[in-house]
């Protein structure tokens, strides 16, 4: 007799899905010789036709790489507030923007630039930690009144930051041992007498990807091995039972709250060092970490990496091979996602 039972569907459906992750394995394999092959193979002529040149491609994935870590310090934070605390705060950006131009006084004021860096981070934390006592505790669970409240308060900082610094684009500088560029150890041409031309690209932006790699290890480890990390999770699946257990959940909150809102100000000096600070930056800021989220996955700080990378690379790579539609690019990415993955690349359902 033939065993109708479905007791042999169990290792057919393991064995195809171990077939679908081989498939998947060997595709990422390929992808990756390929992008080395890219980097430290010398071009045919059809392929530099086609990608305009090897600097111009190899430029536009390394200013995406360090966008993408500049929009993660960004996102990072807005993910724990957002994604983690629940807490609709839709004046992120002016907290980036706020940073940026307190970095900037300070490292004029001292002449230090990591001045400038520490003063960000710590006056944004402080006032990241105001905001929740004074409104997001007042609003908790209220998500209408907190995207109403946040807005007001985002305008109104605008015309506060633009009545004080005004409509001037100010560039923070960075001290002289992270400016300049680097030769980097890869050939983008080859004269016509033999030699090589190595790609150069500017210290200061490694600088960032670094940084925000650094940063990224630190918060994950902080969130999923730490006893804080536990209790904040514990916190946002069920507040009313940590609370029981003794924990102040109140004071916890706070503490992240304002670790997000510095990590908004770090964000601010960083980025206003490689860009520049001027109004306008704290809608684009906001925009940009609403979008790294909603891709990577609410709460999630691998997520948040996920989309910054994506969202990063999106918007250089189009920049130089799609100038026109470059802008549309990260929103068509965002609607696949939604589409296909409501909760975003790495999120979980509520």
């Amino acid at each position: 007799m033939v065993d109708t039972s479905g007791s042999h569907s169990n290792p057919l459906a393991q064995s195809q899905g171990m077939t679908r992750r081989q498939v998947w394995g060997i595709a990422v394999l390929v992808i990756a010789a390929v992008l080395i092959w890219m980097v430290f193979a010398q071009w045919p002529d059809w392929l530099n036709s086609i990608l305009i040149s090897k600097k111009a491609f190899l430029s536009a994935i390394l200013n995406g790489l360090t966008l993408a870590g500049l929009y993660f310090l960004v996102a990072s934070g807005f993910t724990l507030v957002f994604g983690l605390m629940r807490n609709v705060n839709l004046a992120h950006g002016s907290l980036y923007l706020l940073g940026a131009y307190i970095g900037y006084e300070f490292a004029e004021w001292t002449g230090y630039w990591l001045i400038g860096v520490a003063a960000g981070f710590i006056i944004l934390a402080v006032v990241g930690l105001v905001m929740q006592i004074l409104v997001f505790r007042r609003l908790e669970g209220d998500d209408l009144r907190q995207t109403l409240v946040t807005i007001g308060i985002s305008v109104v900082a605008a015309d506060l930051m633009l009545a004080y610094w005004g409509g001037t684009t100010y560039q923070i500088l960075t001290p002289g041992w992270l400016s300049g560029a680097i030769k980097l150890p890869v050939v983008t041409a080859v004269r016509s007498n033999g030699t090589e031309v190595f790609l150069v690209y500017p210290f200061y932006r490694l600088v960032v990807l670094l940084s925000a790699i650094v940063i990224g290890i630190g918060l994950w480890l902080l969130i999923n091995r730490t006893r804080i990390g536990s209790m904040i999770r514990a916190g946002v699946d069920d507040r009313d039972m940590l609370s029981a257990s003794g924990v102040n959940v109140h004071f916890v909150f706070a503490i992240v709250f304002a670790l997000g809102a510095g990590l908004a100000g770090l964000a601010g000096v960083v980025g206003g060092s490689a860009l520049s600070v001027a109004p306008g930056e704290d809608v684009r800021y906001l925009l940009a970490s609403l979008v790294v989220v909603i891709v990577g996955g609410m709460g999630s700080i691998t997520g948040a990496a996920i989309g910054a990378l994506i969202i990063g690379l999106a918007e250089q790579i189009g920049l130089v091979y799609f100038p026109t539609y470059g802008v549309v690019l990260t929103f068509v990415i965002m609607v696949v996602t939604l589409a296909i993955r409501p909760h975003g690349i790495m999120g979980r359902s509520m």
